[in-house]
């Protein structure tokens, strides 16, 4: 079995709202694809989580805090 991937999950999820916007879903099959979503939901937002932690820390000064700054869109 392959491991999950953030990329994975988010594919997971489109395929979840398709077929309960689709109104095919049994009430039954419909709370287990919501069980499914909220599941892939959480485990995306925990490494979102953590890749800020990360990112984060990569962006430290010499003293060890964070050198925040505005993101600039390239044009």
């Amino acid at each position: 079995m392959a491991k999950k991937t953030f990329e994975s999950a988010l594919k997971q999820l489109e395929t979840i709202v398709k077929e309960m916007e689709s109104g095919d879903l049994t009430l039954e099959k419909a709370v287990k694809k919501y069980e499914e979503g909220i599941a892939n939901t959480r485990f995306c937002l925990d490494i979102l989580d953590k890749t800020e932690q990360k990112i984060t820390q990569l962006a430290t000064d010499a003293g060890g805090k964070p050198e925040v700054s505005e993101f600039k869109e390239e044009q």
